[in-house]
């Protein structure tokens, strides 16, 4: 894990469609939880709170996943900060 791009994520889980696509492409970043909603992780563990409460750091080899997953939300509900 190399935080050193700079980039973080977030999720607004009021948008959030629950379709799962974010955890299948980056699960590394995001984790889907019991409430049926995407969260932000690192390491794989979800970071506490929700929305931009919630940033995670970007590991290097997932920023392609990331930027994927947030092209394909179908709840646009990914935010991307550089």
């Amino acid at each position: 894990f190399s935080p050193s791009c700079g980039m973080k994520v977030w999720i607004d889980q009021d948008l959030c469609t629950g379709d799962g696509l974010c955890a299948e492409i980056a699960p590394d970043v995001f984790v889907m939880e019991d409430d049926g909603l995407a969260y932000v992780a690192e390491a794989g563990v979800r970071i506490p709170g929700e929305g931009a409460d919630a940033l995670a750091s970007v590991p290097d080899g997932q920023i392609d996943a990331v930027i994927e997953s947030a092209d394909d939300c179908p709840g646009e509900c990914i935010f991307i900060e550089v």
